[in-house]
């Protein structure tokens, strides 16, 4: 947390410094270039020059998206830019936005952005245009981004998390591709794929742990009826159990310690053959599709996350709508950037599908998305179990709005269980207590 504080500090202070230079110069620039991506575009014929910031490589789709407009549009330019989806990648783009850099659309990752941009006076609430609906076009799904009842932006992309498992690994051992399981299922897949040969049962990006405790803290509520901390949750409990034995007893899923000193690539441990199972989301098919870079020789089924209990009921899963793209409310040609912004969700995103990114809108057929999704690589999937995942779970599913502090906590306490140095009881303590103190901090 310290790290992030200084990081805010830093941006006030240079915004600060960009306010009082703004004062003294102001009118100072009377030219053609209005400071958000060129000119108008109201005088002379040249066309409207916009900018659009994302986190996706430019040649993993966004690039062909620009390509393909800039070629029908010669009134209207559009630039892709690259950031990082990271921290600092984030940061980097906050402080575009807040002094003034060309950004005229943008990528957002997660509510928690969102909201700290429209506070910041950078994210144009689309109410201001009526000739498009946002709820009927994405589904009920895009409600999770509504902030305080208003879209701040469009959810273009249906996010997709899942197991991708080793298909022919399966079939050897006898085992079902699973449309509805539970972790301690997961869990006797794993031991009895290891034993099979591979290193691994069970291989996750650090970033997918949290998604088990938001499920079960997204079913039951962060906080209890009475405003306290519902953190010491028993199924929150039973899943750092049950991972834990996963890493130290059966050995079929890298301890994290270990996974962290690495910097494991689990990617390419998976698609290299040396684990059988891989948590993760639709951006595997950019990896698993390029088999110059990651050969395998099998064939990949997907199933959903599973549940922590043994029961279905209430159970929610990560998944919703992603790729989140808001106009900046400073930029000189909202218009221009409003009719790209359109086009895009409607359809014009479709070479994103290749990069794995899916679109939401109702507009765009499922099976072509598929198919630019898998390219001629078709034939080294199981398209029925992705199809399932992709387009027939009803599972219920949530994107996280957790404030970055509530991340934290979990983050920081489970690491400390995983690790080695807390026990279950005393991790499950201290995300109360901590969460109990930040909830008292909001009164």
């Amino acid at each position: 947390m310290k790290t992030k504080k200084m990081k805010w500090l830093t941006l006030s202070f240079v915004l600060a410094i960009v306010v009082s230079m703004l004062a003294g110069c102001a009118g100072g620039n009377s030219g053609g270039n209005d400071g958000n991506g060129g000119n108008s575009g109201g005088s002379g014929g040249e066309s409207i020059k916009l900018k659009m910031w994302g986190g996706v490589p430019p040649e993993s789709g966004p690039q062909a998206v620009v390509d393909a407009w800039n070629k029908e549009n010669p009134d209207i330019q559009v630039e892709y830019v690259r950031f990082v989806n990271d921290d600092d990648g984030n940061l980097k783009l906050d402080t575009a936005l807040l002094t003034g850099q060309d950004v005229d659309l943008y990528v957002n990752y997660n509510v928690t952005n969102v909201q700290k941009r429209i506070t910041s006076g950078v994210a144009l609430d689309l109410g201001e245009f009526g000739d498009y609906n946002i709820d009927e076009k994405m589904g009920v799904d895009a409600a999770a981004w509504k902030i305080d009842g208003k879209y701040y932006g469009i959810p273009t992309k249906r996010n997709a998390f899942f197991i991708a498992l080793n298909k022919d690994a399966l079939d050897k051992a006898g085992l079902e591709v699973p449309k509805d399981w539970t972790w301690d299922q997961m869990r006797e897949y794993a031991q009895k794929l290891k034993a099979a040969g591979f290193n691994y049962g069970l291989v996750q990006h650090t970033a997918s742990y949290s998604d088990s405790v938001d499920s079960i803290l997204m079913k039951d509520g962060y906080a209890k009826g009475d405003g306290t901390s519902n953190m010491n949750h028993p199924e929150v409990k039973k899943w750092l159990e049950a991972l834990n034995a996963m890493m130290h007893e059966d050995k079929t899923t890298p301890p994290l310690g270990e996974q962290l000193t690495s910097k494991m690539p689990v990617e390419n441990v998976f698609l290299g053959g040396e684990a059988a199972m891989l948590n993760i989301g639709e951006w595997l098919i950019r990896s698993s599709n390029n088999m110059t870079d990651f050969p395998r020789d099998f064939k990949i089924a997907f199933a959903p996350v599973p549940r922590v209990t043994d029961s279905a009921e209430g159970f929610v899963m990560p998944g919703g709508l992603g790729d989140f793209i808001s106009i900046n409310a400073k930029s000189k040609n909202k218009e221009a950037a409003w009719k790209f912004l359109k086009w895009y969700a409607d359809g014009g995103m479709a070479p994103m599908a290749a990069g794995g990114r899916l679109p939401a809108s109702k507009d765009v057929d499922q099976e072509t998305a598929l198919n630019s999704l898998l390219g001629d690589k078709a034939d080294t999937y199981d398209i029925e179990s992705l199809r399932y995942v992709l387009f027939e779970n009803e599972t219920p599913t949530f994107v996280r709005n957790s404030p970055q502090e509530v991340i934290d906590i979990i983050m920081q306490e489970y690491e400390k269980y995983f690790l080695g140095n807390q026990n279950a009881d005393d991790t499950l303590a201290a995300m109360e207590s901590r969460h109990n103190d930040f909830l008292k901090q909001q009164k």
